[in-house]
């Protein structure tokens, strides 16, 4: 971790744990990150499902440094490599090698209004571009939906960390993109709304 990456929050845990769940039992499955900062989705279920195929998908440049460098180091240490690539998790034409073909596809997107006003923590040291999503902070979920549906096979799974505030908003716009069926959101620890799921039709 260092400057120019976001820093994961404990929540994104139940994120991953949500995502080996729906691994358990799957021989090689494709697992995408899309928006992967630290690395920190994409190397957890590496190391916990030692036979996937995960890449990490990451525009920022000073962000992706750090997923590269946290990807050899869990190398180092002996997990499975993590496939790291420099894109935007709403571009259409995004690992279209992998269409039809990913089992899980996982994101910790930026969803903050852009009028929202930020704790001075977060303000002054986590990047923009892992932040802004729009005038309510939707904008890129949007967009990387239609990345996510093309990705997946059938049955594939989608999880979608965002605020608290979204729990309502975030699987709303999941159910009106068409692609998707068993939408569900999912609180954190502390009983808030955390992060949505799907499952692709």
């Amino acid at each position: 971790m260092g400057p120019g990456v976001f820093v994961p929050r404990p929540e994104t845990e139940q994120l991953a744990g949500w995502a080996l769940e729906r691994l358990a039992g799957t021989d090689g499955p494709i697992v995408v990150d899309l928006g992967s900062g630290s690395g920190a989705l994409a190397l957890s279920i590496a190391h916990e499902h030692p036979g996937a195929r995960v890449t990490a998908v990451e525009r920022d440049p000073a962000a992706i440094a750090w997923t590269r460098h946290n990807a050899l180091a869990r190398v180092g240490a002996g997990d499975s490599p993590v496939g790291v690539v420099e894109g935007d998790m709403t571009d259409p034409s995004l690992l279209s090698e992998l269409d039809g073909r990913v089992t899980v596809v996982v994101s910790n997107p930026p969803y903050v209004p852009d009028d929202a006003v930020l704790p001075r923590e977060v303000a002054d040291h986590d990047p923009p571009l892992a932040l802004w999503g729009g005038p309510d902070g939707l904008d890129v979920v949007r967009g990387m939906l239609d990345v996510a549906a093309r990705l997946l096979h059938p049955g594939g799974w989608i999880g979608i960390e965002h605020a608290d505030q979204q729990g309502v908003a975030l699987p709303a716009v999941v159910r009106a993109h068409g692609a998707f069926t068993d939408v569900e959101d999912h609180p954190d620890l502390a009983g808030r709304p955390r992060y949505t799921t799907a499952r692709r039709r």
